[in-house]
């Protein structure tokens, strides 16, 4: 769960410059609480946090030189800071969805043994990637999300966190940005 000091920062490199203002696709997403979630369809302000990957207990390695990509690591303390800070971001307006392009199976698991009190979505066909052009990397022939976050409200991509770091953190940025910014 702690992040090692030396990991490498990420840049910006205008990935999601395109995308405040824009509305959200026509598309729905498999959720982990059950059924899917229409995105064009959310009404109230919401805060999609996406993630590259979460791992399980027994190998905190995914890839070698996993550490070495800028972003990478760090999916799992991110999601806890987001469970963690969960009741303070509904009471600020917002409510809450992960992102990743694991498929449902592996992150209901991830999601129960996290606690996690919101659902995670699944782009696992990539959709919404491809219809927002949303920043990826190419890691052992998966097509991973880098990190970033979404503020939506009204069905409109309102505010845009990229890049984030560190991810442990992040929640606390988002929710700072939620109080100085209410709907």
């Amino acid at each position: 769960m702690r992040l090692p000091d030396d990991l490498p920062v990420p840049v910006d490199d205008g990935a999601t410059a395109h995308l405040a203002g824009l509305p959200l696709p026509d598309i729905a997403l498999p959720a982990t609480s059950g059924g899917s979630v229409e995105l064009a369809g959310l009404s109230a302000r919401t805060v999609i946090y996406a993630y590259p990957r979460t791992g399980v207990p027994e190998d905190p390695v995914f890839f070698e030189g996993w550490e070495q990509i800028p972003g990478a690591r760090g999916c799992t303390p991110q999601s806890c800071a987001f469970r963690d800070h969960h009741a303070e971001l509904l009471a600020a307006g917002a409510q809450v969805f992960g992102l990743s392009t694991q498929d449902t199976a592996f992150q209901r698991a991830a999601a129960l043994r996290l606690h996690l009190p919101f659902a995670i979505l699944s782009d696992d066909r990539l959709d919404l990637a491809r219809a927002l052009s949303l920043p990826t990397f190419e890691v052992n022939g998966l097509t991973l999300l880098k990190r970033f976050t979404l503020v939506v409200r009204e069905g409109k991509i309102e505010h845009v966190f990229y890049p984030v770091f560190p991810p442990d953190g992040h929640a606390e940025e988002v929710l700072d940005w939620l109080k100085a910014n209410p709907a």
